[in-house]
This record gives structure tokens, C-alpha cells and sequence, in this order.
């Protein structure tokens, strides 16, 4: 659409919500329009999951670099991907406004109505801005955002309001109205576009996703993953699916990431003299980052147990450090016996501990254009691929997935990435203020869910973004180095 001037709100959330209750009746508690930030302490009791949404997960962290899921938003609803991102709050989505930069065909964007913009004076449009306040010149002015990525990349547009069509793991559907970023203008300064739509803004914030549903008295405050290292994997929303025998770790209140408590690292089982780590569990980040003291510190001693071994240093594109053997790898399973396991001892809890074997921190290398080949021939999503392209793979080194965080923009910041999560469910409990982990069988859906909504929830979907992030909305009065065209109306 233009660019127009507009003067609209999302006074008319309230006509969704009655519409909605009218339409579908008994399918979520009743609530009129009200502020996302608001502290619900009611929730109806569970029945057979009905407060609990189950998603299904494509991509891996290597090749493709993202784990995606979608969500169809709009009436009529349209289908879109998003990356899940436990590293920002904000959901968005590329939209036609028109977009600058985007990297989805017209037809693909989200095409937004004025009605369902959000207003610079309404408290969403504060929640999103939160701790700062948004720069409003007049009150009914449109409320803007803007995210700036540790990569330099960066994404600017509108909030609005409009429809998600979500289904409780009962089978029961619902649409309501959720707050979420309209992104028209997207600087992107990697090599290769993102393939998701937007992100899915996950952290621990009031402008997620989740704390609008919690805020709905629709389900509580609990996320969980299980990504799949072959590929896939599925997230949830809600406290039904989090298994007994879990290891739980307090998380800081004090924030806005997923925050641990100080760590120390062992290598081997021993002591390394590295403590005090503080680490962001961090989903929208494919690798892992330590701080250059702590990275440099587990590479030296990675390097050292490798002196004897028949492993040779190799450049390599997809990492910065890299081995081969006397023979191309062909999945991670033939170089583990090589490396040994990394552990994070954390203190103030009961000898909690997160274990990264070998796999939880190394890949092994294929070719960039054979995955784009084999996207093309599979055209649905990659869950099943990963088997194919090792055996096919023309590089085969094992490369380091820990990262230099300082090198990459974090400073001293160290996150655990994708690549530590695999094969663990792990379960960020914003009720409890707290995040936990148990070993897991990522690639089946729990058993407890009947076969037809199985079935429903195993349909192959496309890819997702996949990057780390850090989200700053931003004020009239913050620096900015580019020239761009901001608070566009719609």
C-alpha cells in the first residue's frame, strides 16, 4: 500500500475481541481490549492441554543456520515463518508498506490495514519502547520501532495490532488480536538473505508474544524448544509439556535476556581456572559466543588435547576454526571420539550443570551450493535432508561452533546458541523466573498428543532468519548512522 497519512488506532481491538467471542465461544476467556503488560493471576484450570499451543520446527544450525515455525496472522489468515528468538521480545514480520529491503516477493508480505495500526499514546505502544518512552509529537501518531542487530544489520517499521489464529493442543482455535512490529525497511549485511518473514520475539519482556497470550489469561508464561540435530524439532507455549526430573537454574529479574547464573568451566571433567561466566540462553543465535578471554581460554585448550591426534588445521568458509582428518567427516559422529566434553558448573544452585559433548559445540562441513541444490529439489522445508547432504558433502572438516562473542560485537557478553541446545528440551519459566534442561528425543512429538493433531502438526514448513540480536527501540533522540526514512505513515 502507499504511503499515506494516518490518524488511526487500534480502538477497534475491542470489536475483534467481541466479534471473536461471539464467533467462537468457549474457546478462551473472556477479556476485553486491555494493555499487554497487564499482571493476570486467574487462569482457568487444565483439560486435556487446553492451555497450551504446540508448534512444529524446521531448519538445523548448519547448513541452513535457523530453526522457524509459522503462524498465520490476518482475515483471511496468511501463513508466514518465523525464526524463534529467546533473545528479543518483539515479534515482526516484513510488510508492505511498501517495504524497503525486504526479501520476500510482494505477494509474500504482510499487507497492513490502517485500522489495525497502534497509536504512539496507547500502552502497547509503551511496552514495545519499555524502559524508555516512545517520541509521540501528537497522541494518535502511529507507533514506531526500529531493532538493531550485533551484526549491523537492522530492521525499522510500525506497530500494529491484528488477528493470530492459534490452536490449543486440544484442537481448539482461536483468534485474538496481538501487538507486533510491521517491518518496511530491513538492512540485512550478510552474504545471504534470511529465508524466515520476521522473528518471533521470545524473551522475557511484555511486548512477546507469550506475555499477550499470559496477559489473555490464555496460558502462563512458560516457553520450551527441543531442537533436533538432524533437523527440526518443535516449541511450545504454556506449562503442559514441561517433563518432571528437569535441571533448573534461577534466571536474573533484573535482565531483559535470559540471564544465568555465574558459571565455571570444566574441560574434561577438570577445573579450567575459568569463573564467574554469566551466559544468555539465547535461541536466536545459531553458534555459541564466549568473550574473548573465555573463548580464547576453551580454544587453547581444545587445541592441546588435539596435539596427538590425526587431526590437521584447514581453512574453511562455514567457520573460523577448522579440522580435517585423513578422510572427509561425514557427520559429527565420526569426529566426537576426537574432542572431549565442555561442562558450565553453575553456583548457587544445587550442582547444576549444562553439558556440551562434542557435538553440542562442532560441525561438520558441507557445500553452500549443494544445500541451495538440494533446497530447490526438495521444495518443502529440510528436516530430512541432513542424512543426504553429509553422505554427499564435498568439504567434510569438523569446525569450532563456540564463537569469539568480542569479535562479533557481545563485548564480554557470552550466549549459549542453537548448536548447545540440540537434543535437549530446555524450558524458559517466566513465572518462576527460572530456565531449565533435560536430555530429550527432539525428533518425535511427545506421546501424549493424539494422532491426528500429529499428524497435522508434521506438515513440512520453509526456513526462518536465524541470527543473533539485540533489541533497541529506539527514540527520536538516538543516534543513528545511516540516512533513513523514518516514522513513515501508512
Amino acid at each position: 500500500m502507499d504511503v499515506k497519512k494516518s490518524k488511526a488506532t487500534v480502538a477497534l481491538m475491542m470489536m475483534f475481541m467481541m466479534l471473536f467471542l461471539v464467533n467462537f465461544p468457549g474457546c478462551f476467556s473472556a477479556a476485553s481490549q486491555q494493555p499487554i503488560n497487564k499482571k493476570s493471576t486467574h487462569l482457568k484450570p487444565h483439560n486435556g492441554f487446553q492451555s497450551s499451543f504446540l508448534f512444529p520446527v524446521t531448519g538445523n544450525v548448519y547448513p541452513l543456520g535457523y530453526y522457524s515455525i509459522s503462524l498465520s496472522i490476518g482475515n483471511p489468515p496468511k501463513v508466514f515463518e518465523f525464526d524463534i528468538d529467546t533473545g528479543s521480545d518483539l515479534t515482526w514480520v516484513q510488510c508492505d508498506a511498501p517495504c524497503t529491503g525486504c526479501t520476500k516477493p510482494i505477494d509474500h508480505l504482510y499487507k497492513p490495514q490502517k485500522h489495525i495500526l497502534v497509536s504512539c499514546e496507547h500502552p502497547s505502544c509503551g511496552v514495545v519502547h519499555f524502559p524508555e518512552s516512545p517520541h509521540c509529537e501528537k497522541p494518535d501518531d502511529q507507533c514506531d520501532f526500529e531493532i538493531d542487530y550485533v551484526d549491523h544489520g537492522s530492521v525499522l517499521g510500525v506497530v500494529v495490532a491484528d488477528v493470530f489464529s492459534l490452536r490449543f493442543m486440544n484442537g481448539s482455535l482461536i483468534h485474538l488480536p496481538l501487538t507486533f512490529g510491521c517491518a518496511y525497511d530491513l538492512k540485512n549485511p550478510g552474504p545471504y538473505d534470511p529465508p524466515a518473514a520476521g522473528v518471533l520475539g521470545l524473551g522475557n519482556g511484555k511486548a512477546s508474544i507469550l506475555s499477550q497470550l499470559r496477559s489473555f489469561d490464555l496460558t502462563r508464561n512458560v516457553l520450551g524448544h527441543c531442537l533436533s540435530g538432524k533437523g527440526g524439532g518443535f516449541l511450545f507455549l504454556g506449562d503442559d509439556l514441561v517433563p518432571s526430573g528437569m535441571s533448573w537454574m534461577p534466571v536474573s529479574a533484573n535482565s531483559k535476556h535470559y540471564l544465568s547464573s555465574p558459571a565455571e568451566v570444566l574441560f574434561d571433567g577438570k577445573p579450567t581456572g575459568i569463573k564467574d561466566l554469566k551466559v544468555v540462553f539465547d535461541s536466536g543465535s545459531s553458534y555459541t559466543y564466549f568473550g574473548f578471554q573465555v573463548y580464547e581460554g576453551v580454544l587453547n585448550l581444545v587445541r592441546e588435547s588435539l596435539t596427538e591426534k590425526t587431526l590437521d588445521t584447514v581453512q574453511d568458509k562455514a567457520l573460523p576454526i577448522c579440522w580435517k582428518g585423513t578422510k572427509p567427516f561425514k557427520s559429527v559422529h565420526d569426529v566426537k571420539n576426537y574432542f572431549s566434553t565442555l561442562t558450565l558448573k553453575f553456583k548457587d544452585t544445587q550442582n547444576i550443570q549444562l553439558e556440551l559433548q562434542p557435538e553440542a559445540y562442532l560441525i561438520v562441513t558441507v557445500s553452500r551450493s549443494l544445500v541451495l541444490q538440494q533446497n530447490d529439489i526438495n521444495g518443502h522445508g529440510y528436516n530430512n535432508i541432513s542424512n543426504m547432504l553429509f553422505r554427499s558433502q564435498e568439504d567434510g572438516n569438523a569446525c569450532f561452533g563456540i564463537l569469539n562473542g568480542t569479535e562479533a560485537g557481545l563485548g564480554d557478553l557470552n550466549v549459549i546458541g542453537d548448536i548447545s541446545l540440540i537434543g535437549k528440551m530446555v524450558v524458559y519459566d517466566n513465572e518462576e523466573q527460572r530456565i531449565g534442561w533435560i536430555s530429550a528425543d527432539c525428533n518425535r512429538l511427545p506421546n501424549s498428543l493424539d494422532s491426528n493433531y500429529k499428524e497435522d502438526i508434521q506438515r513440512p514448513y520453509a526456513a526462518n532468519f536465524g541470527i543473533l540480536e539485540e533489541n533497541h527501540p529506539k527514540t527520536q533522540g538516538s543516534s543513528e548512522t545511516n540516512v533513513r526514512v523514518r516514522n513513515r505513515e501508512l
